[in-house]
């Protein structure tokens, strides 16, 4: 039969095990980014009268969440293959038309290209 740990070795293993479990959780989190006052403001602009309930937010900022990491993966695939290091409007551009149905990419791309002149004008 083992030997039975004294009551300060069971508090200093309880200590580290503490300790040992709040340093792995530090690093698991990734930051959710929150876009729901950016959807709401699209909303009045284009139907100001409408309202939007917190679960059709909560499920359009998943939305817009989702799309932001497949473009940007795909995006940095994108520069990998072409042996870049950076991700350039280039690459968010031709990921846009590839990802994005139709209508939608063309609509995309044009707001990205004005958004990006209006930026370098700016400096």
């Amino acid at each position: 039969m083992p030997p039975k740990p004294s009551a300060k070795g069971a508090k200093k293993a309880a200590k580290s095990e503490k300790a040992g479990r709040s340093g792995n959780k530090k690093g698991r989190h990734r930051r959710k980014e929150n876009y729901s006052v950016y959807i709401y403001r699209v909303l009045k602009h284009v139907h100001p009268d409408t309202g939007m309930s917190t679960k059709a937010m909560s499920i359009m900022n998943s939305l817009v969440n989702d799309v932001f990491e497949h473009i940007a993966d795909e995006a940095s695939r994108l520069a990998h293959y072409n042996k870049r290091s950076t991700i350039s409007s280039r690459e968010i551009q031709t990921v846009a038309r590839l990802i994005l149905p139709g209508e939608l990419a063309k609509h995309a791309t044009s707001e990205g290209t004005k958004a990006v002149s209006r930026y370098i004008s700016s400096r």
